[in-house]
């Protein structure tokens, strides 16, 4: 089994990190029931998108990281989240997770752009 990558449509390893941060994305942009055979799909960070940064939203997006991904990502247990925030006002994830899909378990630093769907 091969992925895609879902922008150039070029082959993606299924084990490899560029493959998972793709998925991460998919789930953390992905609002919660916006797929209709998976409703539960997805994750509440589109919503706080707009809201104001400040101490109450930086945890909704932390605890609503750690959800989507215990929920939907079996790849990956969760060491760190860090939302980092551009001068232009764009967002992303520093994710420390440890993969769990690999013989040996090995810890990996992922960057997850935040994009609303």
């Amino acid at each position: 089994m091969s992925g895609l990558n879902r922008f150039t449509g070029r082959r993606l390893d299924p084990n490899s990190d560029e493959h998972l941060v793709q998925s991460i994305g998919d789930i953390l942009s992905t609002p919660l029931n916006l797929r209709i055979g998976r409703r539960a799909y997805g994750s509440e960070i589109p919503d706080l998108i707009d809201q104001p940064l400040n101490a109450r939203t930086r945890i909704r997006i932390f605890a609503a990281t750690a959800m989507a991904l215990q929920n939907f990502e079996p790849r990956v247990r969760l060491k760190r989240v860090q939302l980092l925030v551009s001068a232009l006002g764009r967002a992303s994830l520093q994710l420390d997770v440890i993969r769990t899909d690999r013989p040996r378990r090995t810890s990996a630093t992922l960057s997850v752009s935040l994009r609303t769907a």
